[in-house]
């Protein structure tokens, strides 16, 4: 299969696998920046505290992360439509450009509300990011392999993650080096996407063919609504139990009486099994089908959460609890997105996984929310992970529902039919 050029033509059939490659470098490296940014705001709040940056309170810290977050998930809804009627290439670069320009500019706010506006901002183009690349690296994988192509790729989140945390322990106090960075890297990787990065294939031979454009509100008709609704709750309750546990975990364990130091390690724990999570699950996924791989994911993780309400003696026990909890609980979010891309045709995909991830975002709000409010109300340990069980039993349900056939699904037709023919039951 041809490669395209920056504009959008056909390259020369032999330069496809080098282009193919600087498509799944740069996505992935662009959702990792996302996953240094998502995190970068939690690793400083306690120095702007300490310090009374700008006369910083926690109430406005908690302004300023709930409103990244709720830019991120405008970027993420918005994003779609455009990214399906513009192209991925340029709405990928431009998001990339926006949030690290407002990135750069955080650490010369003169005032808190400053600061939390451009914290939105940069959020609506980092909310961008991830669902076009998602498509972007599915559209470039053999149907076959479009679970392990969303997997593979939110690996990036994890890794960005981890390059924030050990960064933050070296700056200490020296909070904007870390927002310097990020903007300068994140500029520097959008120069590189405008030379090196090739429009989507086959976003181009949907654009050719006006017969296969699908508007927005074809989201909403019975082909497409039930796999619509099921994606939306699932992705919901998803992202709530991500952030919800990254959050509060420490937290909730050190209240079932383990040390801190011990509730701290097992955040590492959890998000190193959340990587060899997207691993497996992209694979299994590819062999046996995404959505009963999705269904087993999370029927586990109701499994792993309940588990984690009861006080283990043994630490080994408790680890392997946590680790596994962290292979479930965040590749089954993923598989939902890499369900997305095999359902839905070219023409739409990038719409209905940006409104998935959007949606998803209010589920990364409204997590934290509710377990802070246990911890603070002295039950959030077990109740914390009681009510983490019952989400996952309702994602559970929500891909219950979801059509089985799919671009995804062993023996299912191609994920570039037409409208309508991946919806049947």
């Amino acid at each position: 299969m041809a490669s395209v050029t920056s504009s959008g033509t056909p390259a020369q059939a032999g330069t496809a696998p080098g282009r193919n490659t600087w498509t799944v470098l740069l996505c992935w490296i662009t959702v990792l920046l996302e996953g240094y940014d998502l995190v970068v705001l939690g690793a400083i709040i306690p120095t702007l505290l300490k310090t009374e940056h700008l006369g910083m309170t926690a109430g406005d810290a908690t302004t300023i992360a709930t409103l990244s977050l709720v830019g991120v998930a405008i970027g993420a809804v918005c994003v779609g439509p455009m990214a399906d009627r513009f192209g991925r290439r340029k709405l990928l670069i431009g998001s990339v450009v926006l949030f690290s320009v407002f990135t750069l500019v955080v650490p010369l706010a003169n005032s808190v509300a400053m600061f939390a506006a451009l914290r939105l901002i940069a959020g609506l183009g980092l909310g961008a990011c991830m669902p076009v690349s998602l498509t972007m690296m599915a559209e470039h994988m053999p149907a076959s392999r479009r679970a392990r192509a969303s997997t593979l790729t939110m690996t990036g989140y994890h890794t960005g993650a981890v390059i924030t945390s050990l960064l933050a322990l070296q700056v200490t106090d020296d909070w904007e080096i870390l927002f310097y960075l990020l903007g300068v890297v994140g500029l520097f990787v959008a120069a590189v996407q405008w030379y090196r990065l090739p429009e989507s294939e086959a976003f181009v031979r949907a654009k050719e063919n006006d017969a296969e454009r699908v508007p927005f509100t074809e989201l909403l008709k019975p082909a497409y609504l039930r796999a619509g609704i099921g994606i939306w709750v699932a992705s919901f309750m998803g992202l709530l139990l991500v952030y919800g546990l990254n959050t509060w975990l420490p937290k909730l364990m050190n209240d079932a009486g383990y040390p801190v130091p011990t509730a701290v390690t097992q955040l590492l724990v959890l998000n190193v099994g959340g990587v060899a999570g997207l691993v497996l699950g992209g694979f299994v996924a590819d062999r046996r089908g995404i959505r009963g791989t999705t269904m087993g994911w999370f029927a586990v993780s109701v499994v792993m959460l309940a588990c984690l309400s009861i006080k283990m003696d043994s630490d080994l026990l408790l680890n392997v609890v946590i680790f596994l909890t962290g292979v479930f609980v965040f590749s089954a979010q993923v598989l939902v997105y890499a369900y997305v891309t095999a359902f839905y045709p070219a023409a739409v995909r990038g719409t209905a996984l940006g409104s998935a991830s959007g949606i998803g975002r209010l589920g990364s709000i409204v997590g934290p929310s509710i377990t802070g409010a246990l911890v603070s109300s002295g039950i959030g340990h077990p109740w914390g992970f009681y009510f983490f069980a019952a989400v996952a039993v309702c994602a559970f349900a929500a891909v219950l529902t979801l059509p089985r056939a799919g671009g995804g699904e062993p023996g299912a037709r191609g994920s570039e039919a037409a409208p309508g023919s991946a919806a049947g039951g």
